[in-house]
């Protein structure tokens, strides 16, 4: 039987201006957004090139990560919910 996709997941969410810089007008789905902020952060190399774990934050990502420089990609996800609704 096929794997129900999470109802909640799925559902279009309200970006903030911050984040809507980075990955474009919402609204959408949490899924998008973290598919997008990724697609973002790979075509500006900013995966830190020795831990892989951390993203380096240009100025668009540090409105998004609270004024941080390095986040962690756990750390990442927290902080882009708060630009969600």
């Amino acid at each position: 039987m096929p794997r129900q996709a999470n109802p909640a997941f799925m559902r279009p969410m309200t970006i903030s201006p911050d984040l809507a810089a980075v990955v474009g007008q919402g609204p959408m789905p949490r899924s998008e957004v973290v598919k997008k902020l990724w697609a973002y952060i790979k075509s500006k190399g900013l995966q830190d090139k020795v831990n892989k774990r951390n993203i380096n934050a240009d100025e668009a990502l540090k409105k998004v990560f609270g004024g941080k420089a390095t986040v962690s990609m756990f750390e990442m996800t927290k902080l882009v919910s708060k630009h969600l609704s």
